[in-house]
């Protein structure tokens, strides 16, 4: 992806980039076209986006609330690996993109795999998960794999993803955070590297998803990355976080990667943070969130909802 960067930025000069990841290194046109997408659109709309839940009866839970309320559907649904939901997730990431929609997926998982209980609850050892002769990391890599493997389903079903993993990382409440910033660099890297050169998934949109805080002593570097962003639960415009994030200097999109509320889009615009999407969160948020002032967000003209996003692709 740092290709893409390289180039895309160029033309936009926005930066000036560093030599590639790999020498021979390159997007997938389908990431290239999403990733221009969002350079296009940053800081003139905000994408809509909607996590989905999977034990609501219906994996459209949310998505048929948001429709029944606003006539609309998100551009960008949110999936979770959760619990080696791997298979579930690869289909209907699919249908949203024959949808003309985008995806973007996230992980909670344990060290060695499961979901939201063990992603807190796991007391990770550093010194043996980075070290590759030890079976503590050859046990991480294995529970890796698997999600290397349903992300390059993807890829070849012409699927771009936008890969949020280890989520929060600076908050300190998930196993990917405990060690402090430079095993997270090394973490993330490490993850990056093996998914890029080991699986070559070019499908991949890197999200780095910061917390509300945006501490400092977390940022991977510009080639490991491709979106950088913030979640926050305050039912505010997050503008102190995008202030932050945008004074990192990086020239990548910023996302409201997770909220609940999402304030009138007239406050995101006075208040300087017209982030490239948010995405409310699963169940109670989007249930107990005001339909009317949902309708109005969605029907927003800074709003890009699924019937407003672009063909993708000359096959589809």
């Amino acid at each position: 992806m740092k290709k893409l960067i390289c180039v895309l930025m160029s033309m936009l000069l926005l930066v000036s980039c560093g030599a590639p990841r790999t020498p021979d290194f390159s997007a997938s046109e389908a990431a290239e076209e999403v990733y221009q997408y969002l350079l296009d659109s940053f800081g003139e709309t905000m994408l809509s986006c909607q996590q989905e839940s999977t034990w609501m009866g219906s994996a459209d839970y949310e998505m048929d609330i948001i429709e029944q309320a606003t006539g609309k559907l998100p551009a960008i649904r949110g999936l979770d690996f959760m619990n080696d939901d791997f298979e579930g997730v690869v289909e209907r990431a699919k249908e949203w993109w024959e949808k003309g929609g985008l995806v973007t997926i996230c992980w909670h998982t344990g060290i060695n795999g499961k979901g939201y209980q063990e992603s807190q609850n796991d007391v990770p050892d550093f010194d043996k998960l980075l070290d590759e002769s030890t079976p503590e990391h050859k046990a991480m890599i294995e529970n890796w794999d698997k999600a290397a493997k349903a992300l390059g389903e993807l890829r070849d079903a012409g699927v771009p993803v936008l890969w949020r993993p280890f989520h929060e990382f600076d908050g300190g409440w998930f196993w990917w955070g405990k060690g402090g910033g430079d095993n997270f660099i090394k973490l993330w890297r490490m993850m990056h590297d093996r998914f890029t050169n080991d699986f070559g998934l070019d499908n991949l949109i890197w999200v780095l998803g910061y917390s509300g805080d945006v501490k400092d002593g977390w940022y991977p570097g510009d080639e490991y990355c491709d979106v950088i962003g913030s979640d926050s639960y305050d039912n505010s415009t997050n503008k102190n976080a995008y202030k932050r994030l945008e004074d990192m200097n990086t020239g990548k999109p910023i996302a409201y990667h997770e909220c609940g509320y999402v304030p009138p889009i007239e406050q995101f615009e006075s208040d300087g943070c017209l982030w490239s999407w948010f995405m409310i969160w699963h169940t109670d948020f989007i249930v107990n969130h005001n339909k009317d002032e949902l309708n109005t967000v969605y029907n927003h003209e800074k709003v890009i909802t699924l019937d407003e996003l672009p063909d993708w692709g000359e096959d589809k």
